[in-house]
């Protein structure tokens, strides 16, 4: 499968239906974290997506490869917004449970995207310093 976007991509696509779950279960939450742990837990689930997509759109790999890690730390962000919410009773186990699963699949598919960027700068970097066999084309 061809890539054309960041829409293709299938961990671009996981987090947005993080971002779904994650509505949904706030919807639940006591009024009074209305915007506190509901709308910090709701941020945090849309700055993954939001991030994946803004490093795809950056000028060069590192940008890109910079916002993923952004992502990565978003991600984590929302693990810890959850076990908060279940500590506190506003989510069953069974719930945590299942949006950290979703979440370290996303992680998993984020830190291999950054792996292969990586290798992909690296390897780029390294045949910008081969010398190109060919000889010179000659003068017109």
């Amino acid at each position: 499968m061809t890539i054309r976007s960041y829409r293709d991509l299938a961990v671009w696509q996981k987090s947005v239906t993080l971002i779904v779950d994650s509505y949904k279960l706030t919807r639940r939450f006591p009024r009074t974290e209305q915007y506190a742990l509901s709308s910090q837990l709701q941020r945090a689930a849309a700055s993954v997506a939001a991030n994946i997509a803004e490093g795809a759109g950056r000028r060069n790999l590192g940008e890109y490869i910079h916002f993923l890690g952004i992502a990565r730390g978003s991600l984590m962000e929302l693990e810890t917004h959850v076990i908060v919410a279940q500590r506190l009773a506003f989510l069953t186990s069974t719930e945590a449970d299942s949006v950290l699963r979703s979440a370290g699949e996303v992680g998993r598919m984020l830190a291999g995207l950054i792996r292969s960027l990586e290798a992909l700068r690296k390897r780029r970097a390294q045949e910008a310093l081969v010398p190109d066999p060919r000889p010179p084309a000659p003068a017109p």
